[in-house]
């Protein structure tokens, strides 16, 4: 079944024109002007209400002098951006499913994230996350990278309206040390920190509850105000985004049925507290 509105890649598309044309100090006016396109038609491209012709995003990066590995990325993007679901398989091209997350994350008013084995990017402490980049075997500078980006999104917990976060998280993810115990301590520290702030839940499933689908894998529920809602599925090899609606009533069932086994809000709290001892 088709989406009722914009795709995932076109989301994605949208956001890295926009990124592209702002790092390189261009108005979206001055752009339209320099090459001859009609600015209301440009900033329809950057809000990803329509998409841009594959030739005309080409135009664009040439003019901008946008390196090569950028402008492969989001010609691809452009490529396929009218397609309802997508999957970036390609473990070295991971802007391109970055930038996807970051533009979800952005407009999002609600996003319910399943974390069977660690701690939600958005709820890591920065040394949480550089271990977790290190046991990656991702090369120091490429991990320091991805480390500043992703304590950058945790900005939408914080802003002046911030996103609500639902994080459903297994018991197996808080007892499964990474870095060193010091590391962990600080880790559920914070976690308890969020469980304080009025628009951060997080619930606990316990690690004796059995089999459930859940345990397949995380994922990531975006509901947005206006638009579809988009789901994250993020594996080693590849990451899929998915806005079909029967695949989005599929993850909400699951969402219900992680629900139903996690303890509650204080039983959580309280399981945290234990285990930071």
């Amino acid at each position: 079944m088709k989406p009722t509105s914009s795709s995932p890649g076109l989301r994605a598309l949208s956001a890295s024109l926009r990124e592209v044309r702002e790092g390189r100090k261009f108005g979206l006016r001055e752009l339209a002007r320099a090459l001859e396109i009609d600015p209301r038609l440009l900033s329809q491209w950057e809000l990803g209400l329509r998409v841009p012709p594959v030739e005309e995003v080409a135009r664009i990066l040439g003019y901008l002098r946008i390196d090569r590995a950028t402008t492969q990325r989001i010609l691809f993007l452009a490529t396929h951006a009218k397609e309802p679901n997508w999957l970036d398989s390609n473990p070295s091209d991971l802007p391109a499913a970055l930038t996807g997350v970051m533009q979800c994350e952005r407009t999002a008013n609600q996003i319910t994230n399943w974390s069977p084995l660690v701690i939600p990017g958005l709820l890591q402490t920065p040394d949480y996350a550089r271990a977790l980049l290190t046991a990656s075997e991702i090369k120091p500078a490429e991990a320091d990278a991805r480390l500043v980006v992703r304590l950058e999104r945790q900005r939408i917990l914080s802003q002046r309206n911030p996103v609500r976060l639902q994080a459903i998280i297994s018991e197996l993810a808080i007892r499964e040390v990474v870095g060193n115990g010091d590391i962990m301590s600080d880790q559920i520290d914070h976690l308890l920190a969020s469980t304080a702030t009025s628009n951060i839940s997080v619930r606990v499933v316990p690690a004796d509850v059995g089999y459930h689908q859940g345990k397949l894998g995380m994922f990531t529920l975006y509901d947005f105000p206006a638009e579809p809602s988009i789901v994250l599925i993020e594996h080693h090899h590849a990451s899929a985004f998915l806005n079909e609606l029967e695949a989005i009533s599929s993850y909400r069932k699951l969402v219900k049925l992680l629900l139903g086994k996690a303890m509650t809000e204080d039983a959580s709290e309280a399981l945290l507290r234990e285990a930071v001892r």
